[in-house]
């Protein structure tokens, strides 16, 4: 693979950074050490950084030439909530926080491309290197944007990178239009009447009122949501009861809903509304629902793909290249920055063997460092090919 030599020279540099931020993993918003390494390596190579924003994120701005266009690169670093099963070296150190969907690996490339586009400084223009926490379930990006993050760094685009483990290495994906889809969540309070549970006539049992809402809300995408948009509509946790002869008085039952468009977000929402405090009602209980809208859906700009699929094409080659592809109906909240800005968020491959191949959130997971030259060269062939020299 064309990997620009200089990034390639990097290897074991990156390699270095990368299993240093694996090891010391950090929650949205505590990304303190992250943050300081990323604010040290950037101003060494004297590109400008501001902190602060959203706290723990960062902007750095590298100026080149005489034009005014800046384009955006964007990379997360923040880690999951969970244990970490893996044993090699770089494993966790802080128990219940892992580097669990490869930020560490995100905020590499991007480290990498900073060092290599402020070495040779090839292009003319602005480039705001966006390093952002709480992607995982914060809203980092959201908070970043809502502090003035593109009134105060403009750019004329903004791009991200995710790993993909369901990808081989060396293919990647650049698709126009929807790529992930809305995350929504929810919690739904039932309140019965609690009693003996050897005289159940005598209660109202959430617990049986909490099933028939499981069951009914699965009717949603199967029978209500037309066949041919997307819905997913998963309960992940039924909490209820404390002794094994009481009926509780209380019940609640969460979950996640998943969409691609507007209209089916608000369809999905109305119907588990609808759904959930009828079916109570129907057992003489009451539903309480709580319904929050979280991302988006990461829609990207037709005009930005092109110009990411002609870049990873300098990269990875034309033929690996994946324009059409079902969208992902995970979440992601770059698809704030798309609501704000033109720009794209592409897929690379990591899957070599069984290096890589480990789904994204899994204990076992772990990013392959193959990878990073690769990502540095995309975000510094994006550059030079939008913001050239005169």
């Amino acid at each position: 693979m064309p990997i620009k030599p200089r990034i390639a020279a990097y290897l074991d540099d990156l390699v270095s950074w990368r299993l240093d931020i694996h090891a010391h993993p950090e929650l949205g918003f505590e990304e303190h050490r992250t943050s300081a390494l990323v604010a040290e390596k950037l101003a060494g190579w004297g590109i400008a950084v501001e902190r602060g924003l959203a706290g723990t994120g960062l902007v750095g701005t590298l100026r080149a030439g005489t034009s005014a266009r800046a384009i955006g690169l964007r990379a997360d670093m923040d880690a999951l909530p969970m244990t970490e099963a893996n044993r090699f070296a770089h494993a966790s150190t802080s128990p219940g926080k892992m580097h669990g969907c490869g930020h560490d690996g995100h905020t590499t490339m991007l480290l990498g491309a900073a060092r290599y586009l402020a070495e040779t400084r090839a292009f003319d223009g602005i480039v705001r290197f966006i390093f952002q926490p709480a992607e995982e379930g914060g809203g980092g990006a959201k908070v970043m944007i809502d502090e003035g993050l593109f009134e105060r760094h403009p750019v004329d685009a903004v791009y991200g990178i995710h790993n993909d483990p369901t990808l081989p290495f060396g293919r990647g994906s650049v698709v126009a239009g929807p790529v992930q889809a809305a995350s929504d969540r929810f919690h739904i309070d039932l309140t019965g009447k609690g009693g003996h549970a050897a005289r159940p006539h005598l209660a109202i049992d959430p617990v049986v009122v909490g099933a028939h809402i499981v069951l009914a809300l699965q009717s949603i995408a199967s029978r209500r949501v037309d066949p041919l948009d997307s819905a997913v509509l998963s309960l992940t946790q039924f909490h209820a009861g404390e002794a094994d002869n009481v009926i509780p008085q209380t019940a609640r039952l969460s979950g996640t809903v998943r969409t691609l468009s507007p209209a089916v977000q608000d369809q999905v929402e109305a119907l588990l509304i609808s759904i959930a405090t009828s079916t109570a009602a129907a057992h003489g209980a009451v539903a309480e629902v709580h319904y929050s809208r979280r991302y988006p859906p990461t829609v990207n700009h037709a005009a930005e793909a092109e110009r990411a699929a002609l870049a990873l094409a300098q990269v990875i080659g034309p033929d690996q290249v994946i324009r059409q592809r079902p969208p992902s109906m995970g979440g992601e909240d770059f698809s704030f920055m798309l609501l704000a800005r033109p720009g794209c968020f592409i897929k690379l491959g990591q899957a070599a063997g069984e290096r890589g191949g480990i789904s994204v959130h899994h204990p076992n997971y772990d990013f392959n460092d193959d990878l990073l030259p690769l990502g540095a060269s995309f975000f510094a062939a994006l550059v030079e090919q939008e913001l050239p020299l005169q």
